[in-house]
């Protein structure tokens, strides 16, 4: 059947798929509670009932705020049955936004997942008069319960009723209002229809190569649009989705589950990186040294076997002997990654495609749906260091001052309530101006250079993008994350937060006693071996852009400590801010 509404997926599962006991699953008190498609749609429907039961109407604003969870996509389609606009938040933002958010959408209901969340705004609530009643699905204390709407949903089934409202939904009604995190300001509202999502969902379609047999797991947040346009395409091609613990538990969890496809950010595939780095040095001997071998091999990988036979066969015999592992610890099914989020630096793409694990890159913005570009396994589909071609129902061109401009039927509606904010985003034209700057390749995919209000001049005259800068220098093992500053200075300086996990195993090989990170960045061997690597990095670029001077920062940088967002970019504004004195202090006598 056509998908002309997000929730027509549920008939079309039905329809179109084997029925199966898992559909969603997750995993609660340690064992693995699975949904079959009758069940997930009956307790969406009796949801609905409840809703309408209540007198929710269409485009009430609901909040949904919670990890992933079964519950969140039963919540969601009850929801978008009934025509109101789901309203997404993370569970981890600031006390400030979580009332912008609330307040500017006129939330009238809200669902938490349990006491803990409600503790968080559960004072806040009496500033937000436009809030009815708040719901939980895991405590039951101070809360409404949610089977308590799914009870009154039963009591007032009404079937014809529901039908009649679902056939008024159109696609262009707005599905959903999500807020960006930004890295300044207040948050955004993006208004995105059903159409919007489902013209993202159905353009990646082609690229898993199985279908209803697979099973995906799911770590990144719902509440963002990447991972919940993915979550829907899933459900879509019939493929069972398990939802991680957490980040703490993923691994875990993919042994459990042995999935075939794995949404990520590249913050993650680092940390595969480093625990396999340092799951080598515990070996000994021969064994140690095919390891390392096999390790270096897999960096220098190339697409379509471009090193030639000889590099090849190795890796055939590595395969054998050490890839095969890292496989079997990743669940032993894994087939594809697609990273996101961020920029993914070439030398882990090229590691896991040489392990047969295919880790294709994609780009695009809350804005459009999000997907504007991905790679994907045909031919020219993937090329390392940039985020694969346009999909085909987006146009993109490069504007003359470098900036990536696109259309299609995946852009926004516009931002809720900000009608000039929408103008400024959307011109006349029709094309929306994603603030980042990059090239087209030759072979046609999207090469992401830099961000367009991130660029900044020199006393000398000269532009600098910090953002070229920085994911460069990232491909060094030793640095986690950097900043890159020098507006209307003489260079271009940075503060490094070193990779402590590989900075650890590093002073393990090299028989270095480790005490605090503080006072390892002290430590004169350590000093001597960063700025071995920054003078390595400094050579890919020009003059102006060399990294001059640094600090070493003692600890890494978080969301709770408020110096990268929910989707782990960089907050520049506040890093400078917060870090003001020692920003200065590079830039002493340099004027």
């Amino acid at each position: 059947m056509e998908i002309k509404r997000i929730f027509d997926i549920l008939p079309h599962y039905v329809s179109s798929f084997k029925p199966k006991e898992d559909v969603l699953a997750a995993k609660e008190n340690g064992s693995w509670v699975k949904y079959s498609i009758k069940e997930y749609i009956e307790i969406v429907d009796n949801i609905s009932y409840g809703f309408l039961a209540m007198g929710v109407q269409k485009g009430d604003r609901i909040a949904q705020i919670s990890p992933n969870r079964a519950e969140w996509n039963f919540i969601d389609m009850a929801i978008l049955q009934v025509g109101a606009i789901h309203v997404p938040i993370y569970p981890t933002i600031s006390e400030s936004d979580y009332i912008y958010i609330l307040s500017h959408a006129e939330v009238k209901y809200v669902f938490v997942s349990g006491m803990e969340l409600l503790r968080k705004i559960k004072h806040i609530l009496p500033e937000i008069p436009s809030i009815k009643d708040i719901f939980t699905y895991k405590d039951h204390h101070e809360l409404r319960h949610l089977t308590e709407l799914t009870d009154l949903g039963r009591a007032n089934a009404d079937k014809d009723k529901l039908e009649a409202i679902k056939a008024q939904i159109t696609g262009n009604d707005v599905a959903t209002l999500i807020y960006t995190s930004g890295t300044t300001g207040n948050p955004k509202g993006v208004m995105l229809t059903h159409s919007n999502i489902i013209s993202n969902f159905i353009a990646v379609a082609y690229i898993p190569p199985f279908g209803e047999e697979a099973k995906a797991i799911s770590y990144l947040p719902l509440c963002h649009v990447y991972e919940r346009m993915l979550n829907y395409l899933y459900q879509y091609l019939g493929i069972s989705v398990y939802y991680a613990e957490n980040l703490g538990t993923i691994t875990d969890n993919m042994k459990d589950v042995q999935p075939n496809i794995l949404s990520t950010v590249p913050r993650l595939l680092e940390k595969i990186y480093d625990r396999l780095f340092a799951a080598g040095h515990k070996l000994k001997g021969v064994k140690r040294w095919i390891y390392f071998w096999a390790l270096h091999l897999a960096l220098r990988y190339e697409l379509d076997g471009q090193n030639g036979w000889f590099y090849e066969l190795k890796r055939k015999i590595y395969d054998k002997l050490v890839y095969v592992k890292w496989r079997e610890a990743l669940g032993g099914k894994l087939e594809i990654m697609v990273s996101g989020g961020a920029a993914l630096q070439p030398r882990l793409a090229r590691l896991f495609w040489a392990a047969g694990i295919y880790v294709i890159e994609g780009y695009g913005l809350t804005e459009t749906s999000p997907v504007i570009s991905v790679g994907d396994l045909s031919r020219n589909g993937m090329k390392f260091g940039t985020v694969g071609r346009p999909l085909t129902v987006v146009t993109v061109k490069i504007a003359e001052d470098g900036e990536i401009l696109c259309k299609g039927p995946c852009v926004m509606k516009g931002y809720y309530r900000e009608e000039q904010m929408t103008k400024e985003a959307i011109d006349h034209e029709g094309w929306f101006h994603t603030g980042d700057i990059g090239v087209i390749e030759p072979e046609g995919q999207l090469r992401i250079t830099g961000r367009k209000k991130e660029l900044f001049k020199t006393s000398f005259g000269k532009y600098v993008s910090p953002q070229l800068i920085e994911d460069k220098f990232k491909e060094s093992l030793f640095i986690d994350q950097l900043i890159v500053v020098g507006e209307n200075q003489k260079f271009a300086a940075a503060l490094i937060v070193p990779d402590f996990t590989f900075l650890r195993a590093w002073c393990e090989v090299k028989e270095v006693e480790y005490t605090t990170n503080s006072e390892m960045i002290k430590l004169p061997r350590i000093l001597k071996r960063i700025k071995q690597e920054v003078d390595k990095f400094n050579a890919f670029f020009g003059e102006t852009e060399k990294i001059k001077k640094y600090f070493l920062m003692d600890a890494e940088w978080a969301f709770e400590s408020g110096e990268i967002t929910p989707t782990l970019k960089l907050k520049r504004k506040f890093i400078t801010r917060k870090y003001g004195d020692l920003i200065a202090k590079l830039f002493d006598n340099s004027k």
